[in-house]
């Protein structure tokens, strides 16, 4: 059982110091464990490591903005392990692009790895990335609301990010990639059933995509 400080500040600080822990530990698997091939800047692998980095730091800062305001215990532990495996999996993603001699931004339009390309974004977002609009009533939210609001955001998130995983998958076959982006879609799947078992104890509907 996880041990958390009293105080919300102190929490917090907490939750940022294991974020930049688990940033650290993701670079240094990355560093330990290079690929024998390296991908190109327009590769779908160098577009999935760089799109889903973005699409992972949204879901970070999802996390540390409902850590301190939800009500509800079970979701306090999972904004919490959102911050630290995210975090820990942009790492290894970053590391891959330095490993392959790539920058973490390329000339590619964001998607264009995907099988639909940019077709895949809507209102420039990829898949279920919340608005700013979206952001900001969840940092606006105390309590039940924020219960409610954190548990639509991260179930459309996750199922974003798992049609983005199912994209990489049938294009790679990089062992490391694939490992990776087979783990991220299990422990996606995992918090979607819960997320959507959450909504339906708080008595909310998902977002409309």
């Amino acid at each position: 059982m996880r041990l958390l400080p009293e105080s919300p500040r102190g929490r917090l600080l907490t939750a940022g110091v294991a974020v930049v822990l688990a940033l650290a530990v993701g670079f240094a698997l990355g560093f330990i464990t290079p690929l024998v091939t390296r991908p190109g800047d327009n590769s779908p692998e160098a577009g999935f490591a760089r799109d889903m980095s973005t699409h992972h730091a949204q879901a970070v800062q999802m996390g540390v903005l409902a850590y301190t305001r939800v009500d509800d215990p079970e979701l306090k532990t999972v904004a919490y392990d959102v911050m630290l495996q995210q975090q820990y999996e942009i790492g290894i993603m970053n590391t891959w692009l330095k490993d392959w001699g790539l920058t973490t931004t390329g000339s590619q339009p964001r998607m264009a790895w995907m099988p639909n390309g940019s077709k895949e974004l809507v209102n420039g977002l990829m898949p279920g990335m919340a608005t700013q609009d979206q952001l900001a009533e969840l940092e606006a939210s105390t309590g039940h609301a924020t219960d409610v609001l954190f548990s639509q955001l991260m179930l459309r998130h996750h199922l974003g990010g798992i049609h983005m995983l199912d994209g990489i998958l049938a294009k790679t076959d990089d062992k490391q990639i694939v490992e990776l982006a087979t783990q991220m879609k299990t422990n996606q799947q995992a918090e979607v059933t819960l997320f959507q078992r959450k909504l339906t104890e708080l008595g909310a509907a998902p977002l409309a995509n």
